[in-house]
């Protein structure tokens, strides 16, 4: 399993800004190994935000985002102490699940 997800997520006026820094390798599968043989693709396929079980972000990723993607965007709403959650799934079927506190 990847290392936990890192979230901050802070109300700045009327909105919150959240950033998210994902562990994951996201291996694009088009390299080879030292042996030549391909890398199998591995990489983040969704990743979805939810605030108050609503959800604020879904964004479809693919081969070419680097390894350990990192995420910014803001919502209108949320509160200091309001927990806002982050869920992704790769093309293997793994998923993490982790949340923070907005600040």
């Amino acid at each position: 399993m990847a290392d936990p997800t890192k979230i901050r997520a802070n109300q700045v006026g009327d909105s919150t800004e959240v950033k998210v820094l994902m562990s994951h390798e996201m291996e694009t599968g088009q390299r080879n190994d030292a042996q030549g043989k391909p890398i199998p693709a591995w990489f983040i396929q969704t990743v979805t935000a939810t605030w108050n079980g609503k959800t604020v972000l879904t964004a479809h990723l693919g081969p070419a985002v680097a390894k350990n993607p990192f995420l910014s965007f803001k919502f209108k709403g949320g509160a200091k102490g309001d927990k806002v959650q982050i869920t992704w799934i790769d093309n293997r079927g793994e998923k993490r699940t982790d949340e923070a506190a907005i600040a």
